[in-house]
């Protein structure tokens, strides 16, 4: 029995996803632990409330729908394109609410006109909030994930750096602190010094043999989670990634590009002129977006309405395109957020690549806007 009770709009929330062709699905409160450690990211690991099974197994409570809709879709080894709606109780900790309260939101499996579905997402969410907030004008705020890695792509940096950086994406003060890293590098240090001599001459041969040498010395090795070369290359990234320095003009580049704020109907234009002044190719990033701003038109959203950021990211680690959130304006609570996750099915075991795009909304919040 569920602790809190429904909102009393929930039959027009429901309403609302049958209109819209979708199929309600539930998924257990338990579920495995393991995915939502490995893919969701630190933002929501921190705050999942964690048990174990009677054999040792890590397990949680639901602490959010995407991942249990994926994984029960991939155990039913449904078809695709679905549209999949929930609603139901979701269990982490806030730093504002309670720790248990409901998710709603639809989860849009296999439709392969991205541009379309990546609309429709959009759409929904801003369609379902304006029944649920009559009178409530709204405000959305978009982002694109592929976007800012073309971007970091497009500079040249090593991958070490470009991974580390499109991690960061959605975290500003993270990036921020990485990007300072890149003007100002700090060398490694606290290097044995055979290892750091080793490292230095670019003899992987004897590095490896000197870290295999002192892990059987030690009796590391028979338990060893990383081999003598996982270590060293390891090692060797470390120390390029230290000695990796953005020149001035790149970091101008970048934080140009993140400087961009501008109405969506705008963002095509202002993307364009960025990529072109920086003399950056950023080919089907650009394509991909351009369409998706041309599905919003056609959808009928008021493109004036929407906010193009740069910056904005959601944390979640497995947003791989489309970002978006929606909320009243004059007002900073998120009433719904979602984007475009096209390889989480595959991380979860699809056995093909599906793509998704999904978005929740926070239904306290929303009985608290109904209220004010």
């Amino acid at each position: 029995m569920p602790l809190i009770n429904l909102p009393d709009f929930s039959p027009d929330l429901l309403a609302e996803f049958t209109a819209r062709r979708t199929e309600r699905v539930d998924t257990p409160v338990i579920q495995p632990a393991e995915p939502f450690l490995d893919i969701a990211g630190e933002d929501l690991r921190r705050r999942i409330f964690m048990t174990e099974s009677e054999t040792g197994a890590s397990l949680c409570l639901r602490p959010e729908f995407t991942i249990p809709v994926c994984l029960r879709h991939i155990e039913g080894a449904m078809g695709t394109p679905k549209r999949y709606s929930y609603l139901g109780e979701v269990f982490r900790q806030r730093r504002e609410g309670g720790n248990e309260f409901y998710q709603a939101g639809i989860e849009d499996l296999g439709d392969i006109n991205i541009s379309s579905a990546d609309a429709r997402a959009v759409s929904d969410a801003t369609g379902i909030l304006k029944r649920l907030l009559p009178g409530k004008r709204l405000s959305v705020t978009l982002g694109d994930q592929a976007v800012f890695e073309a971007v970091v792509q497009a500079l040249g940096l090593p991958l070490g750096w470009q991974k580390r950086l499109i991690h960061a994406f959605g975290n500003m003060a993270h990036l921020e602190a990485l990007l300072a890293s890149l003007v100002s590098p700090q060398f490694v240090t606290g290097l044995e010094d055979d290892v750091a001599r080793l490292v230095s001459a670019d003899d992987d041969a004897a590095l490896i043999a000197h870290i295999d040498n002192t892990m059987q010395a030690t009796g590391y090795s028979t338990n060893a989670s990383r081999s003598p070369q996982e270590i060293a290359r390891r090692l060797r990234e470390k120390l390029i990634l230290s000695e990796t320095r953005l020149d001035d003009a790149a970091f101008r580049v970048l934080q140009e590009f993140l400087s961009l704020n501008v109405p969506l109907i705008n963002a095509s234009a202002a993307l364009s002129g960025f990529a072109d002044a920086a003399g950056l190719r950023l080919g089907n990033a650009l394509s991909r977006f351009d369409g998706r701003v041309a599905a919003l038109a056609n959808a009928g959203v008021d493109l004036a309405t929407i906010s193009y950021r740069a910056a904005f990211g959601r944390p979640l680690d497995y947003y791989t395109g489309l970002v978006f959130e929606v909320g009243v304006a004059g007002s900073d609570a998120v009433l719904a957020g979602g984007g475009r996750f096209d390889k989480l099915m595959a991380f979860l075991g699809a056995k093909e690549r599906i793509p998704a795009v999904g978005f929740a909304l926070w239904l306290d919040r929303i009985e608290t806007e109904r209220s004010a």
